[in-house]
């Protein structure tokens, strides 16, 4: 979503302007590729780059197509095939073992609903939402683009006909949770990515102090959403940490008052005052918040556990689960800096479903393939 924003933040600047854009998409991928499908790139009539397609190795081709794109208004597909070290295509020693497939769409603002006021959309609320991009492999053929937005409970935006068509899928694809592939015509090789979409990360650090700074850099880096809560007005401040979108002030019963907590919500209570992490741990239980990070040693987490049994809280095996203490993946972490990697990693480890382990130990691909449907 981080890159989503950026685009969108980089389009707005480039309309300002007068310039012209075009969005670049990877919309296929065969084998091994860096970026999967869902990676996106705006590209400005001046050759600004905003976004990413590859790890850089195509960005220099796909910056040629996408000016062509713009000078001829039309959308183009471009396939780049890293299989072979000679790829002539490109001119370049990719060795990424894959072909991946690349939209370029031009985006007429004159289009009620053209592939930025789509992604646009994705802003309105945090909330999962779908994003569909019509594509043909066949040369020559019709490159339809980015032609629906939906989100549950609401009304689709789409593009033309054959978005209409698609809202099964696309509804089929936020209940599952799944990023899909769908061959829709035989003869002429249409597809449709049907991409399932995620609100931002937003990270509640209930702690000011001096050792949250570097985990506030890491997080605004990955594009999370950050809220700083504590007790201290000396140490929650706008000063001390800018990156922060919101900062709140107060008790642990106030602050949480003033929180919105959904499925892309996580904590880190790293106060280092032990009666202000018991409460507002007190106040988690009561939510399905899926991480609690606690920062300290085992035996603090066990006296919390014992402090709120007395109080007549049992914990459940379930509330146990979502409780992480103590917080981070094990990389020998010392350092604010390095404690702070090891918190930001294991986060998303958990988000992901995977356990943290190293890559090379790994016997699959590294990343998991979006499932095709005929």
């Amino acid at each position: 979503m981080k890159e989503i924003s950026e685009i969108l933040k980089a389009y707005s600047e480039a309309k300002a302007t007068g310039k012209k854009t075009a969005l670049a998409t990877v919309v296929k991928v065969e084998g091994s590729s860096y970026r999967q499908p869902g990676a996106r790139m705006l590209v400005t009539e001046d050759g600004l780059l905003t976004g990413a397609i590859s790890g850089g190795c195509l960005e220099g081709d796909a910056l040629r197509k996408a000016l062509l794109s713009i000078h001829q208004q039309q959308n183009k597909l471009i396939t780049y095939n890293t299989t072979n070290d000679e790829d002539a295509e490109v001119g370049l020693q990719l060795g990424c073992n894959g072909i991946v497939h690349i939209l370029f769409e031009y985006i007429d603002e004159t289009l009620e609903n053209n592939p930025i006021r789509l992604l646009q959309q994705l802003q309105a609320e945090r909330k999962p939402a779908i994003i569909s991009t019509l594509f043909s492999l066949q040369k020559q053929a019709r490159q339809d683009g980015t032609i629906l937005f939906y989100r549950e409970n609401s009304d689709p935006l789409c593009s033309n006909n054959i978005a209409f068509e698609l809202l099964p899928d696309a509804k089929k694809v936020l209940e599952d949770k799944l990023t899909m592939l769908k061959k829709l015509n035989e003869n002429n090789n249409t597809e449709a990515l049907i991409e399932y979409i995620t609100p931002p990360v937003s990270l509640i650090i209930v702690g000011a102090g001096n050792d949250v700074q570097p985990l506030v850099k890491m997080v605004e880096i990955a594009g999370w959403e950050i809220t700083i809560a504590e007790g201290r007005a000396t140490h929650a401040t706008k000063k001390r940490f800018p990156e922060a979108k919101q900062i709140l002030v107060g008790k642990p019963e106030q602050v949480f008052e003033n929180i919105n907590i959904d499925h892309q919500t996580y904590f880190v209570l790293i106060t280092h005052n032990y009666k202000y992490d018991l409460a507002m741990l007190k106040l988690l239980l009561q939510t399905d918040c899926r991480y609690i990070g606690i920062l300290g040693p085992k035996t603090k987490l066990n006296r919390m556990l014992d402090d709120l049994l007395s109080e007549g809280i049992k914990v459940t095996e379930e509330q146990l689960n979502r409780i992480y203490g103590p917080i981070g993946l094990d990389i020998g972490a010392e350092t604010s800096e390095e404690i702070a990697l090891s918190i930001v990693a294991e986060i998303k480890a958990m988000m992901s479903g995977k356990t943290g382990t190293s890559l090379k130990y790994k016997t699959g691909k590294i990343h998991n393939t979006a499932p095709y449907v005929e």
